[in-house]
């Protein structure tokens, strides 16, 4: 039989990587009897693991949530697992930062040797941006009423206060966004959320809607593209640049880039506009054939007719 602390790390252990346990098959795990399966809980309890358990040949224990957090176990892959996590919240841009770090931190410090070098060999820096911070508070509340499907109230930075029915918390771009069903809109949006000021207390509750097409990511995705719902952009042109496919494949994005010689390849790009289209080609520095579409061309003469007057000299 193990010793008493190591059954006890060993009952913790399985308690925590499933809902419940039959008494029974506690004791066969742990190769005990069911009276020291009951003492050894009892054990734990006194620790502060609040574990329920319900009587009868069929006894049952369940590790359940408490006043506070306990002291925790993880396996060696759920350890590193959670260090990855801890690296990559430092660059969220969701508020918690600093507590990311200190998270971090302490999980480094209690981690075996052979844990600590494998965590060590991976590290995230964070690159300063100037993307919008949320406050942890903002997310939390958000998240809330998503989860209880009640309507909430906010003030947004852009206009007037809304009234939305809260579905989806999302991010792209390292920006949080609300995918939500505005009430006095009647429609669907999107709401930055570091621009949101959530007021207190929520509404109703209500049912939720399905968002168009079904899928939340497909949604936010043609928002940002200006796109209909059919995945696609709203304004797509065909061109030959006078560079190598793989120079232009590195930064065409979702664009299609075929090889037509080793200096020359067609590129097909989407943007949500014509002028926005034209000048994404332009960054590119080669030169450029139009193979259409007419607004396509029209955008580049725009564009043209704009550079040139930037680059005129200015009154004497």
């Amino acid at each position: 039989m193990p010793k008493t602390s190591a059954r006890l790390l060993a009952l913790l252990s399985l308690l925590q990587a499933r809902r419940d346990w039959p008494g029974a098959l506690l004791a066969e795990r742990l190769e005990v009897s069911p009276r020291t399966v009951r003492r050894d809980v009892d054990r734990l309890r006194e620790l502060g693991y609040p574990i329920a358990a319900s009587k009868g040949p069929d006894g049952r224990y369940r590790l359940e949530p408490g006043a506070e957090l306990p002291p925790l176990l993880f396996d060696d892959e759920q350890a590193i697992a959670l260090a990855i996590a801890l690296q990559i919240a430092t660059t969220s841009g969701a508020g918690i930062e600093e507590s990311a770090v200190r998270a971090l931190n302490t999980v480094r410090q209690v981690m075996p040797a052979r844990l600590r070098s494998r965590i060590d060999a991976l590290q995230v820096t964070a690159v300063p941006s100037s993307t919008p911070q949320v406050a942890s508070n903002v997310l939390l509340a958000l998240g809330a009423a998503v989860r209880a499907r009640e309507v909430l109230r906010f003030d947004y930075a852009s206009g007037a206060p809304r009234r939305v029915e809260p579905h989806h918390l999302v991010t792209w771009a390292r920006r949080w966004y609300l995918v939500a069903w505005d009430l006095d809109r009647d429609d669907w949006r999107t709401f930055r959320a570091d621009r949101i000021t959530p007021r207190i207390p929520t509404g109703p509750r209500f049912t939720p809607r399905e968002v168009p097409g079904g899928d939340v990511a497909a949604f936010v995705l043609n928002r940002f593209k200006g796109a209909d719902g059919t995945g696609t952009w709203p304004c797509r042109g065909e061109v030959i640049l006078d560079l190598p496919a793989a120079a232009v494949s590195r930064f065409a994005g979702d664009g299609v880039v075929e090889e037509l010689g080793p200096n020359r390849c067609r590129l097909i790009l989407g943007s949500w506009s014509w002028p926005g289209l034209a000048a994404t080609i332009t960054r590119f520095d080669a030169d450029i054939e139009v193979i259409g579409p007419p607004e396509l061309k029209d955008a580049f003469a725009d564009l043209a007719r704009r550079c040139a007057k930037a680059a005129s000299p200015g009154p004497a």
